[in-house]
C-alpha cells in the first residue's frame, strides 16, 4: 500500500519528526543563543558583540549553501536506509565532533572554523528531515503530521534555553550534555520514522539546465507566492532572534543583571515561551481549519510577535522580557502550528518538493542567523533599546508579505 492509499495518519512518522526536530533544535539553539555567546565572552569580552555578529554572518552563508546542496543531494540518494537517513546520520556525526571540539577551543579563529563545519553538519540533518514530510506522508494527512513539526519548533526554542541557561558558568559540561542528548534523540527519531529501502528507485539523469535547477532556488512555475512565504517567514524568525539571539546580553548589559540573575531570568522567560507556545500550537491548527484561512492566521501571529517585542523598549526591566515571552510565545505557537501547511500549499513544483521545502526551512535557519546580525548592527549604532523597535518593524513587513499571497486564503 503506498502512502496515498493509507487510511490512517502515519503518527509514528509524526512522532519521529517531532523527536527529529528536538534532536537538532535543542543543541543548536542552546549553544547558538546561550553557550556560544558565553564562550565568546570568556575568550574576548571586549569584542563579544562584533564577534557574535561575524559568527552569525559566516553561519548564514555556510547554511544557505549547505541547506540547498545537501537537500538536493538527498533527493537523489539510494540506499538500504532510504534517501534521508544516511544524511541525517552523517550530520549527527559531524555535529557531535564539532561540539566535542568546542570544549577545547580557546581562540576566536578556531571557534569560527568549528562553527562553520557545524553548520554543514546541522543542515545535513535539517534539510533531509523536513523532506520526510513530503516523502512519507499522504497529502490528506500533511496538515496533521506537520503539526508535530510545528509543536517541536515551539517547544524546542525555549526548552533549549532553559537547558543551556543551567550551564552558563559550566560551558563545557553543557556542550557535552547537549552532544549526548542529540545522539539519543537522533536514534529515537530514525527508529520511529524507519525510512524504507529505496534502492529500487531510479533517478533521471540530469544535464545542463536540469542539473542546474536541481541545486538552485525555484525559477519556474508559480513562484510568486512561494517567495512571499519564504521572506514572510524570514522576517518573522529574524525578528524573534533579534531578541533571543542577544537575550543574555539584554539581561546583563541592557537590564544590568548579574550572571546569576540573568540565568534565572533566562529560565523564566524560556518557561513562558515554552508554555504559551505549546498551548497555542495545539489549538491554532483547528482554529485555522474552522475559519478556512491559513494565511490570515499566519499574518496575525506575525503582528502579535511585533507587539510583544516592543515591551522592553519602554522599560529596561526583566518583566518586559517576560511580557514579550508570553505574547511572543503565543504568536510563535500559532505560527508554527500552521506554517508548514502554508509552505506545502505554495510549493511551485511538487516534483521538487523535498528541495523546495528545504529552501523554505532555510528561511527559518537564516532568520535565526540574520536576527543577531541585525541586532549587532543596531546595538553598535543606536544602542540596545533600538533593537526592539527594529524587530517590531520586521514583523510588520513579514505580515504584509504573507497577506500578499494569493493562492491561499
Amino acid at each position: 500500500m503506498n502512502k496515498e492509499e493509507s487510511e490512517h495518519a502515519p503518527f509514528r512518522v509524526g512522532v519521529g519528526l517531532f523527536v527529529g526536530v528536538m534532536s537538532w533544535i535543542l543543541p543548536y539553539i542552546g549553544v547558538n543563543n546561550t553557550l556560544l555567546p558565553a564562550k565568546v565572552q570568556a575568550i574576548d569580552p571586549s569584542g563579544k558583540v562584533q564577534i557574535i555578529a561575524e559568527l552569525a554572518t559566516m553561519s548564514m552563508i555556510v547554511a544557505a549553501i549547505a541547506n540547498v546542496v545537501l537537500g538536493a543531494l538527498s533527493d537523489r540518494t539510494h540506499t538500504r536506509l532510504g534517501k534521508r537517513t544516511p544524511w541525517i546520520i552523517g550530520g549527527e556525526i559531524v555535529s557531535m565532533i564539532c561540539f566535542a571540539l568546542l570544549t577545547t577551543v580557546n581562540s576566536i579563529a578556531m571557534l569560527f572554523l568549528i562553527w562553520a563545519v557545524y553548520q554543514i553538519g546541522l543542515n545535513g540533518i535539517v534539510a533531509p528531515l523536513i523532506a520526510i514530510l513530503s516523502d512519507m506522508v499522504p497529502k490528506k494527512f500533511k496538515g496533521t503530521i506537520s503539526s508535530f513539526y510545528g509543536i517541536a519548533m515551539s517547544i524546542g526554542n525555549p526548552l533549549a534555553t532553559i537547558i543551556a541557561a543551567r550551564f552558563i558558568t559550566r560551558i563545557n559540561v553543557g556542550l557535552w550534555s547537549l552532544l549526548v542528548l542529540q545522539a539519543i534523540l537522533t536514534v529515537i527519531c530514525l527508529l520511529c520514522i524507519h525510512e524504507p529501502n529505496n534502492l529500487h528507485e531510479q533517478s533521471k539523469p540530469l544535464h545542463g539546465r536540469e542539473l542546474l535547477e536541481a541545486f538552485i532556488f525555484p525559477l519556474h512555475g508559480d513562484i510568486r507566492d512561494f517567495y512571499l512565504a519564504v521572506f514572510g517567514k524570514l522576517f518573522f524568525v529574524a525578528a524573534h532572534f533579534v531578541i533571543v539571539g542577544y537575550q543574555l546580553y539584554i539581561f546583563t548589559d541592557y537590564m544590568k543583571l548579574n550572571p546569576h540573575q540573568a540565568a534565572g531570568s533566562l529560565s523564566m522567560m524560556s518557561t513562558f515561551l515554552l508554555i504559551t507556545g505549546l498551548i497555542f500550537a495545539a489549538v491554532s491548527g483547528p482554529v485555522a481549519d474552522r475559519i478556512h484561512s491559513i494565511k490570515k492566521v499566519v499574518a496575525v501571529s506575525t503582528i502579535c510577535l511585533g507587539v510583544g517585542v516592543l515591551f522592553p523598549l519602554f522599560d529596561p526591566a526583566p518583566w518586559t522580557m517576560f511580557a514579550y515571552a508570553i505574547i511572543g510565545g503565543s504568536a510563535i505557537g500559532i505560527y508554527n502550528s500552521v506554517d508548514q501547511a502554508l509552505n506545502v500549499t505554495v510549493l511551485p513544483n511538487k516534483n521538487n518538493a523535498a528541495k523546495d521545502l528545504g529552501i523554505m526551512n532555510l528561511a527559518n535557519t537564516l532568520g535565526q542567523i540574520l536576527g543577531p546580525v541585525v541586532a549587532s548592527i543596531t546595538i553598535t549604532s543606536l544602542g540596545y533599546h533600538a533593537i526592539f523597535a527594529v524587530a517590531g518593524i520586521m514583523c510588520l513587513f513579514g505580515a504584509c508579505l504573507i497577506m500578499l499571497i494569493k493562492s491561499v486564503k
